[in-house]
């Protein structure tokens, strides 16, 4: 499991010496701490377990704990060209040619992110600020309770890369009703919706017009994307994982090897961010899919007599930008 201490027993909060290295070690989760593989490394082991019962007593409470707080989502970099400006002064960055576009202006922490329709032959995406705050209270450093200002502290880092990760599919989400494709009627239009193959079969033919309808839609506009190279992505719902698997599996003949009724290269994209569980969008990543990062979660921290507790106050710089929206569909399954 991804901790922030080595050792518990050695946290020292009564210097400020002591208390500069303790947030300077929350700083370092913030951070990524160890590289982002031996995070996910990390998640998806502890995912893997069984029941509780496989870990001693006393662990529990804090494997629970550590369990109810989000897991970082960061499928959303699959999606957008995601550029590094830390140490930079740029407020933001441009965009050439955005003929139809959406982008997200700032958001307190925890509110839900706001969406404006952006256009013109060069566009500025500004970066915005965010911050969210994190209150240790000293009865519980007075009584030795540092678990539990670890997984809160855990669960703070989690919300802030949880808040971020919202922003970007709120721009897929936010895509114009003109770039939905419907649910499609199986091949051969006689198949029975009693058969097996019914529902996939029908997922099958709208992942092939979402893709044939973008490719199409910029065929002209020099991304240099063909139907022999192009690597589509689904952003779905966690809830359609399943059935979207079958409907890309699914052969034309019932015979080892024989081709599948999915004519592009679709890879998938769970997520439990979108807002509907029946709608899942098909799209060619990166390309005018825009994000910049200025400043990374960062940690500030003091203490507060009047609440007789440690506040910790966090801050990022982010903006991002769906600048062409004939990159993608929504999907319907119903």
């Amino acid at each position: 499991m991804r901790k922030i201490f080595s050792d518990l027993s050695k946290l020292d909060f009564s210097s400020p010496s002591g208390r500069e290295k303790i947030f300077a070690a929350v700083q370092y989760f913030a951070s990524g701490g160890p590289a982002k593989a031996e995070a996910e490394r990390y998640r998806k082991a502890l995912q893997a377990f069984g029941a509780s019962g496989d870990f001693p007593a006393a662990a529990l409470q804090v494997l629970e704990k550590f369990h109810a707080t989000p897991a970082y989502d960061m499928g959303y970099e699959e999606i957008f060209d995601i550029r590094d400006f830390n140490g930079t002064t740029e407020s933001g960055f441009e965009i050439l040619d955005v003929e139809d576009g959406l982008t997200f202006r700032e958001v307190p922490n925890g509110e839900k992110a706001h969406i404006f329709k952006m256009a013109g032959s060069k566009t500025t995406v500004n970066f915005g600020l965010y911050g969210g705050g994190l209150g240790w209270l000293r009865t519980l450093i007075d009584d030795k309770k540092f678990w539990t200002l670890e997984d809160s502290a855990i669960a703070f880092v989690n919300k802030a890369a949880a808040h971020k990760a919202e922003c970007f599919y709120a721009l897929v989400d936010a895509l114009g009703v003109g770039h939905n494709v419907a649910w499609q009627l199986p091949d051969p239009a006689a198949l029975a919706n009693t058969a097996e193959t019914y529902t996939a079969n029908r997922d099958a033919q709208t992942l092939n017009l979402a893709a044939q309808t973008i490719l199409l839609a910029i065929a002209d506009k020099g991304y240099g994307v063909t139907p022999a190279n192009a690597q589509l992505v689904v952003l779905t719902p966690l809830q359609m994982v399943g059935r979207l698997n079958r409907a890309l599996s699914l052969m034309l003949q019932s015979v080892s090897g024989s081709a599948t009724f999915a004519s592009y290269k679709f890879r998938l994209v769970p997520t439990t961010m979108l807002l509907s569980a029946a709608d899942y969008y098909v799209g060619i990543p990166k390309l005018k899919a825009k994000g910049g990062t200025r400043m990374n979660l960062t940690i500030f921290n003091q203490f507060d007599a009047t609440a007789y507790a440690d506040i910790a106050v966090g801050w990022s710089r982010f903006g991002g930008a769906l600048a062409d929206q004939d990159q993608f569909a929504r999907c319907k399954s119903v």
